[in-house]
Formats: structure tokens, C-alpha cells, sequence
């Protein structure tokens, strides 16, 4: 019999990626850890994890155990929320969302959805999306509202997850400089333009990206500033510290900036919603998914609009390809 303390470790090891990180994580020694992994393969007769310096991987049968294990947990968070309705009579909802993208679409759709459902408690947490997705395939979230750029979605290689994606906008980036800038009376810019600025990252993936052009370019990427915060970023392009990659939903209008969208072919955010195959028919996951499709413009048309995630199956992972 498959011990399922040792496959919530196994789930841990696989999302920390190595013993040592996953031993902190479960308050254990990376002994420990190692220990338990050891006897669930004694268990099973076969390797869970790849081991070597540089940490550990899951093997085939390590995947499906993984796999399992969250099915497990997100079963009995089900049943623990079944259970308190019974017992409480109380409707509660999760939704994990990236800052900006919450900021534009959710005070819409929960104004909607909120005076739909008065009795439901919500919950609201912010979370980048390699944080949001599994939230809620492991039903610690109902809801996901999250983004990827040009790479898939964070979701690991050949996982067979039931969560589903559904599109909601298209989120191109603008340059964004400051008013006296000499470009700035022009009506779009060329990224090659301007690659050599100093560069104000508004959020690290923004930062992988222009690290990623200007590989393929051939010049050196100069940052004179990081942040994990768009609004904070155009504060201190504002202040001419450099120049700056915005995504439209978080762009901030000012009198002492400039606003160039970037010409063809111009990058982009593509925002969307998880959620699992189980929840989405359920109707309050289903009004809020409504509720949210509204806010962002996008016609509902029943569940055809859901599909699997980007990077599942192998896809590009391209929003509305």
C-alpha cells in the first residue's frame, strides 16, 4: 500500500525541486526527506526521482504519483468544503490573481458577482501564476486569473492535469519613457531603438524577455532599476532613471511620461482564467467565470470557450492561437 505521507513529500520534493529545499519546506532534515523517498520506492519497485548534483527530476512513475497525490488533496478539500456548508451553511470561494490584471478585471466582476451572490465569502490572494495554477489544481483556489507571454504557461513538462484555460484579453506592451525623452512625439517605436537604454524592469518576466531579445540582438541589456511592481516602475521612469516595458492594464497615465506602443511584432501578455474540469460547471464557479469573461469584453459561449492549458500538451502556448 502507497503511504500518503510519503507522497505529500514526493509532491513537495517534485514542486522545490531538490531534498534540501523540500526539507525546509516540511520542517524535516533533507535526510529525512531522502529517507522517505527511499522507502516509497522500496514500496513501489521502482525509481520515483532522477538524483543528481544538480537536484532532482521525476521519473514517469514519479509524475503519475504526483499527479495522484494532488488529485488526493484537492478530493479532500472538496469534501472539507461539502462538509462546512453542511455544517455552517457558509458558500466560500478562493481566487488567486497576478496585481495588475486584478486591478483591471476583478472589481467588475465581482461587483457583478457579489450582488449576485450576497451569502458567498470571498477570498482574494495575490499570486504570480507558477503560484496561482497550482493553487487551484490542488483546490486551494477555485479560480485562477493569471498570464504567460511567449513561453507556456508554468506548468510542469508532461503533467496531466484537469485544469483548463480560458482566454480573456490580449495584454500588448508599450514603452513607456519619460516626457522629454526625444523620442518621445513619435506615435511607435521600434524596439530595436531603443534596446541600448537603461532599462526600469516592472516585473521579472518582462525582464526575461528583453534579456531574451537582446541575446538574439546582440547587445548587452542594461538595467538600471527592478522591481515586482509596474506602477512603482513608471514612478521611477518618471524620475529618469530609464526607460520601461509596460503591459496596457497597467499602464498609468501621466503627464510626465511618454507612451510609445512597440511597432510590429509587438510583445504581449496573454491574460486568462484556470480553473479544474470539476469546478467549472459548478454555479458559482460558473457566474464568476461569467462574471469575469464580461469584465474583460469577451462573449460567453458555454464551455467550448474552455480548453486545456498552454504548455500541457505541448502547445505553443500562445493565448489565442
Amino acid at each position: 500500500m502507497i503511504d500518503v505521507q510519503r507522497l505529500g513529500m514526493l509532491r513537495e520534493v517534485a514542486r522545490q525541486g531538490s531534498f534540501s529545499r523540500a526539507a525546509a519546506a516540511l520542517l524535516l532534515t533533507p535526510s529525512a526527506v531522502s529517507q522517505q523517498i527511499a522507502a516509497l520506492e522500496r514500496t513501489l519497485g521502482t525509481p520515483v526521482v532522477h538524483r543528481s548534483t544538480r537536484g532532482v527530476a521525476l521519473t514517469e512513475p514519479g509524475r503519475m504519483l504526483v499527479e495522484a497525490a494532488e488529485t488526493i488533496s484537492a478530493e479532500l478539500r472538496h469534501a472539507q468544503e461539502r462538509i462546512d456548508r453542511l455544517t455552517t451553511g457558509r458558500t466560500t470561494m478562493t481566487i488567486a490573481t497576478f496585481t495588475s490584471g486584478g486591478r483591471h478585471l476583478l472589481p467588475a466582476a465581482l461587483a457583478r458577482f457579489t450582488a449576485e451572490h450576497p451569502d458567498v465569502e470571498l477570498t482574494v490572494l495575490e499570486r504570480e501564476p507558477e503560484d496561482s495554477l497550482p493553487m487551484v489544481r490542488e483546490g486551494q483556489a477555485d479560480i485562477a486569473l493569471a498570464y504567460h507571454f511567449d513561453k507556456p504557461l508554468p506548468i510542469r513538462p508532461g503533467e496531466r492535469s484537469r485544469l483548463t484555460w480560458t482566454p480573456l484579453m490580449d495584454d500588448p506592451m508599450s514603452i513607456v519613457m519619460p516626457a522629454g525623452h526625444p523620442l518621445a512625439g513619435r506615435s511607435s517605436v521600434d524596439l530595436a531603438e531603443v534596446a541600448t537604454e537603461r532599462w526600469v524592469l516592472g516585473c521579472l518576466k518582462t525582464g526575461d524577455f528583453l534579456q531574451r531579445y537582446a541575446e538574439l540582438a546582440g547587445f548587452e541589456l542594461r538595467v538600471s532599476a527592478a522591481t515586482t511592481d509596474y506602477f512603482f516602475a513608471q514612478t521611477m521612469v518618471a524620475a529618469g532613471v530609464g526607460i520601461a516595458l509596460i503591459p496596457q492594464v497597467a499602464l498609468q497615465p501621466s503627464a510626465e511620461l511618454a507612451v510609445l506602443p512597440v511597432e510590429p511584432p509587438r510583445p504581449a501578455r496573454y491574460i486568462g482564467m484556470a480553473v479544474t474540469r470539476r469546478r467549472r460547471t459548478q454555479p458559482h464557479v460558473a457566474d464568476l467565470t461569467a462574471a469575469l469573461l464580461a469584465a474583460a469584453g469577451v462573449r460567453a459561449t458555454g464551455p467550448a470557450l474552455a480548453r486545456e492549458a498552454p504548455g500541457m500538451d505541448g502547445g505553443s502556448g500562445r493565448g489565442r492561437e
